[in-house]
């Protein structure tokens, strides 16, 4: 029987980034009780993305550090704090990094899927006070609201997904980013269109989840695209038609697909978080009502393309989460997976421990693994 920790403080795990671009080090953190509006949640499952080796080896941004990170992940509830309506210890959840309190205007509105209680977009370090999670007398950020490298964690009610009992949290924790965000940015924020032509940059997690997105919508070919083809067997999993790897052809990549396709796709999604690219995808779109979307990552250049581009009717948008408002996306995603509407298991190519994470870290970094899950507490 689990012990009950509610209204303690909880020492346990966690993995520390201490200074940008160095090494993980696992320290034993104390974890508060939640606060009014709170919940504090052990963290089953994590998988390490993308956004988290940005933050931790490139975007240079030092207000950030020390720090907690971690933010796709799945877990079950220890105790709730005052006020906390919508939780009972032992449900499984999801945490979420983009929050959705149901009551203001954003979440009112149908257009988009941001909240004004989320900070998804701005690190600018100033969320130290509000962290829960302190080690050797210093509090440590909780990067996105989440930390899930970390044994147990606090995050806010609003930023907290209940999920079916039944879900695996060893697989749905990859729905709380990766998924959503690929899927929806085919689904929701492109809109794919049946009988349409696709093409998917970079075949990455959210990558392979857009393709999987792109058929779900409908799409007749999907042109799957990366440097690297042993990700391509993969890519025809998910749906792609074709497959493409750039460095075959001595043309920029753009003028490929315009030839491939008789003028340009109709949706192109970017999910590798690099302005040439994005803007490669952009130009690989049809004139008249192309649309190109940003979902990958990146604050650090500006992007550009010839305004004629735009003028002859193509259309560029980005995505964060793909467009899903988190608890209502992330609930309705798990429910497509239990339903067996939506590939999961097929995204994680490796199974660590969280004292592994630098392990994970280094696969990630050098593109040999899709989605690494680590086990971070038993159930």
């Amino acid at each position: 029987m689990q012990k009950d920790h509610s209204g303690q403080i909880i020492s346990c795990k966690a993995a520390v980034a201490w200074e940008f671009d160095k090494p993980l080090v696992i320290e034993e953190v104390e974890v508060a009780p939640p606060q009014e509006k709170e919940v504090r949640i052990k963290i089953v499952a994590t998988g390490v993305c993308q956004s988290d080796l940005y933050f931790l080896l490139k975007c240079m941004n030092k207000a950030l550090f020390p720090s907690v990170f971690g933010h796709e992940a799945a877990g079950i509830v220890e105790s709730i704090g005052p006020g906390v309506t919508e939780f009972q210890p032992g449900d499984k959840v999801i945490p979420l990094f983009m929050p959705q309190c149901r009551e203001c205007h954003l979440c009112k509105s149908p257009k988009t899927n941001l909240c004004v209680n989320g900070s998804a977009g701005h690190f600018d370090g100033k969320n130290f006070e509000s962290s829960r999670i302190t080690c050797k007398g210093k509090k440590l950020l909780q990067f996105l609201g989440v930390s899930s490298f970390s044994e147990y964690t606090v995050v806010k009610e609003l930023a907290l997904a209940k999920i079916d009992p039944a879900a695996p949290l060893d697989k749905v924790c990859v729905i709380g980013c990766a998924i959503c965000t690929g899927y929806g940015a085919a689904v929701n924020s492109a809109k794919v269109e049946p009988g349409s032509t696709c093409a998917v940059f970079g075949l990455g997690a959210v990558g392979l989840a857009a393709v999987m997105g792109c058929r779900a919508a409908g799409a007749k070919r999907i042109i799957a695209i990366d440097i690297n083809p042993e990700k391509f067997e993969k890519a025809k999993i998910f749906g792609a038609t074709d497959v493409v790897n750039p460095n075959d052809h001595s043309k920029p990549i753009h003028q490929v697909m315009v030839e491939m396709t008789n003028g340009g796709v109709d949706y192109s999604i970017e999910c590798i978080g690099n302005v040439e690219i994005m803007r490669r995808a952009l130009e690989s779109c049809i004139p008249g009502w192309g649309v190109s979307v940003i979902a990958g990552w990146t604050n650090m250049q500006d992007i550009s393309t010839q305004p004629i581009q735009l003028m002859t009717g193509r259309k560029w948008t980005g995505t964060l989460f793909g467009g899903f408002k988190g608890k209502d996306g992330v609930s309705q995603m798990v429910k497509a997976y239990l339903d067996k509407k939506v590939m999961v298991d097929e995204l994680i190519t490796h199974n660590m421990t969280l004292d592994q994470i630098n392990e994970a870290i280094t696969l990630m970094k050098h593109g040999q693994c899709i989605r690494t899950v680590l086990s971070v507490s038993t159930q």
